[in-house]
C-alpha cells in the first residue's frame, strides 16, 4: 500500500469507526490481539488498523516500534486468518506509523480468530452478535452441498476413502483425537452427516461408484487427452464417477505421465520446468469440483494437450466473482464442501485458490490463467505451459535473488503487464506504487501522458539495455531536435501538428504541444495559425 502522510493526516480528522482502528502501540503490540481486531474489521467490511497514534481524540502521532518486521507479520495473519492483509509504513514527522489494511470477509463467510467471530465493542472486543453473523452467511444464499439427500445414508458412503478422510484431517489438524472418533462422530463433527443422515456433500467427498453412479451421477469428473489442438478424437478418456477424495491424486497422475520439461538456462546452468506445474494443476481442479453448480447435470471436464489443459466446470462463476476480481475477491459456491477441503489441507476455505495460480504461473515466465469463454453456464480455465518470455523469468531470479525482493501476485501481475506493454489494471496501483519506491519501476512523464517501465538497472540485469532505451523512450531534448529537424525540413510549406505526432508516436498530442511551445519560447520556431491547421516553420 502506498500512503503518505498526507492519508494519515485525513484519517485522524474522522472518527473511529467500524472502518478505523487506532493504537498507540509505542513500543510492542500484542499479535494475537491484532489477530482479532484484524478478524472483528474484516467481518464489519474491512478497514485498518494504525499503530502509533493515540486512540482518543485530539489523536496524536506518537510512533510506535512495534513489528520491525511488517511483512513477516502479513504472512503470520495470512496463515491465522487466510485473507490478504496489505501493510504500509508511513514515516510521520512525529514517528513512525504503521498501518494494516484489512479487507471484508468472503462473500458469506465471516472470519475466526481462535475458533471465535469478533467484532468491536466500543474501544474494545466482543463476540459478532448472532443477527449479524447470520447476515454474513446468508449473503451467498442457501448451501446446497449442506442440504440432506434424503435416500443417501452411511452405507452409500465408500468406508476407504471416509478413512483417508480421517487420516488427511489429523494429519492437517495435528489433533490426535480424531483417530478415535467413531465413524458416524467423524463424519458428524465435519458436518458431512446430519442426525444420521447424509449430505450432498458428503455424496460428492466421500460417495462410493455405486452411490455417486445412483444419487449423483453429475458429480463426476471426466478426462480426456489429446495428442495435438487438432485432434478431434482422444487418445485416452477416463470418467471418474466417485468421491472426489477418491479420485485426486489419480488425475494429476495421469496429467503428470504426459507432463514434459522445458529446458531453461542461466548462464552454464540448465534448469528444467514443467510444463504443466502440480500446485497449479491441482488448485485449479479443486477450484472446479468445489465451486461447481451441482443444481446442473453436466460433468466437470479436464482436457489435456501436450502444452495445453483445459478445465471446465458447470455453472459459471459464484456470485460476485468475475475474471477481473477472482484473485481478490472470494465467494464459495458450495461452503460445506469447500469448509471440509479445508480441513483435509487441500484448500483454504475462504479462498478460490487463484491467487496461486496466477502467482506460480507468472514466476515460471508462462502466461497467467485464461478464463476466456466462461459465461453464465460454465467457467472454461486454460492454462498455457510454454514460458513465454525467458527473459522475463531471468528477470524476476535476478530481482529475488540479487535484490532480495519478494513479489506478490499483485506485484508479479504488474510487471507482468509492463513486459507486455500493456496498461496496469487501476485495482494494482498501489503495487505499482512499491514497485516505483523499490526502484524496480520508473514513471516516464506526467498527468495523462504518465507512463511506467521497468527500470534501467534490471534491463541491465539482462544484458538488454537497448530495450530499456527503446520502451522508455527519447530524452526531451532528442525529442525537441527530431521536431526542429522535421519542421526545417519541412521548409517553405510549414508543418502540420499531425506530421510532428508521426514523428513522436510515443507522446500524446499535449505532450507533443508542449515541446513546440518550448521550442517557440526559444526562439528556434514560429507558428502560423491557432488550430489544428496551424503550420509550424523554422526560425
Amino acid at each position: 500500500m502506498g500512503y503518505t502522510p498526507e492519508d494519515l493526516d485525513h484519517w485522524l480528522g474522522e472518527a473511529e469507526s467500524e472502518h478505523l482502528e487506532f493504537k498507540e502501540a509505542r513500543t510492542k503490540y500484542d499479535f494475537d490481539k491484532l489477530v482479532k481486531y484484524c478478524a472483528a474489521l474484516a467481518n464489519e467490511g474491512g478497514g485498518k488498523v494504525i499503530l502509533g497514534v493515540t486512540d482518543r481524540r485530539p489523536r496524536l502521532v506518537v510512533g510506535s516500534s512495534a513489528f520491525p518486521e511488517p511483512g513477516h507479520t502479513v504472512a503470520q495473519l495470512a496463515q491465522k486468518l487466510h485473507l490478504k492483509i496489505g501493510w504500509a509504513e508511513i514515516q510521520h514527522p512525529a514517528g513512525r506509523v504503521l498501518v494494516f489494511d484489512i479487507p471484508s470477509h468472503p462473500i458469506g463467510v465471516p472470519i475466526q480468530a481462535d475458533g471465535a467471530y469478533y467484532a468491536r465493542s466500543g474501544d474494545s472486543l466482543g463476540p459478532l452478535r448472532p443477527e449479524d453473523l447470520r447476515k454474513i452467511f446468508d449473503e451467498a444464499g442457501p448451501d446446497y452441498s449442506a442440504e440432506i439427500y434424503p435416500a443417501a445414508t452411511v452405507a452409500d458412503l465408500e468406508r476407504e476413502t471416509v478413512e483417508r478422510f480421517r487420516r488427511m484431517w489429523r494429519r492437517q489438524s495435528n489433533n490426535a483425537s480424531i483417530e478415535s472418533l467413531s465413524t458416524e462422530q467423524l463424519l458428524s463433527d465435519a458436518e458431512l452427516v446430519k442426525d444420521g443422515k447424509v449430505t450432498y456433500a458428503a455424496l460428492i467427498l466421500l460417495g462410493s461408484r455405486v452411490a455417486v453412479s445412483k444419487y449423483m451421477a453429475q458429480a463426476e469428473l471426466i478426462f480426456e487427452y489429446r495428442s495435438s489442438e487438432a485432434s478431434i478424437p482422444h487418445q485416452q478418456r477416463i470418467e471418474y464417477r466417485e468421491g472426489f477424495l477418491a479420485f485426486l491424486d489419480d488425475v494429476w497422475e495421469r496429467i503428470n505421465l504426459r507432463n514434459e520439461h522445458l529446458h531453461y538456462q542461466e548462464g552454464l546452468f540448465v534448469r528444467d520446468i514443467a510444463v504443466f506445474n502440480e500446485t497449479v494443476v491441482r488448485e485449479a481442479i479443486l477450484n472446479a469440483v468445489t465451486h461447481r453448480d451441482y443444481r446442473l447435470p453436466g460433468s466437470v471436464f479436464v482436457k489435456q494437450f501436450p502444452r495445453k489443459l483445459e478445465i471446465i466446470s458447470p455453472g459459471g462463476f459464484p456470485v460476485g466473482i468475475s475474471a477481473d476480481n477472482i484473485i481478490r475477491k472470494q465467494s464459495p459456491r458450495n461452503r460445506r464442501i469447500a469448509e471440509d477441503c479445508a480441513r483435509c489441507g487441500l484448500v483454504e476455505r475462504s479462498g478460490q485458490g487463484a491467487d496461486r495460480m496466477f502467482e506460480e504461473m507468472l514466476r515460471e515466465g508462462k502466461p497467467k490463467p485464461c478464463f476466456s469463454g466462461t459465461d453464465e453456464y460454465e467457467v472454461r480455465l486454460t492454462l498455457h505451459g510454454d514460458i513465454q518470455n525467458p527473459q522475463f523469468l531471468r528477470f524476476l531470479e535476478k530481482a529475488s535473488a540479487e535484490e532480495r525482493v519478494s513479489f506478490t501476485v499483485e506485484d508479479l501481475l504488474v510487471l507482468d503487464a509492463l513486459q507486455r506493454e500493456t496498461p496496469v489494471p487501476p485495482e494494482f496501483r498501489s503495487s505499482l506504487n512499491q514497485l516505483l519506491e523499490k526502484g524496480i519501476v520508473e514513471r516516464i512523464g506526467k498527468g495523462r501522458g504518465v507512463r511506467f517501465v521497468l527500470s534501467r538497472r534490471f534491463y541491465s540485469l539482462l544484458g538488454k539495455p537497448g530495450s530499456y532505451t527503446r520502451r522508455r523512450g527519447l530524452d526531451r531534448d532528442t525529442q525537441k531536435a527530431l521536431l526542429v529537424k522535421h519542421i526545417r525540413d519541412a521548409s517553405k510549406e510549414g508543418a502540420r501538428l499531425q506530421e510532428l505526432q508521426d514523428v513522436l508516436k510515443d507522446l500524446s498530442r499535449a505532450q507533443i504541444q508542449t515541446l513546440l511551445r518550448e521550442l517557440r519560447a526559444e526562439g528556434k520556431i514560429r507558428v502560423e495559425g491557432l488550430t489544428r491547421a496551424g503550420l509550424w516553420y523554422s526560425v
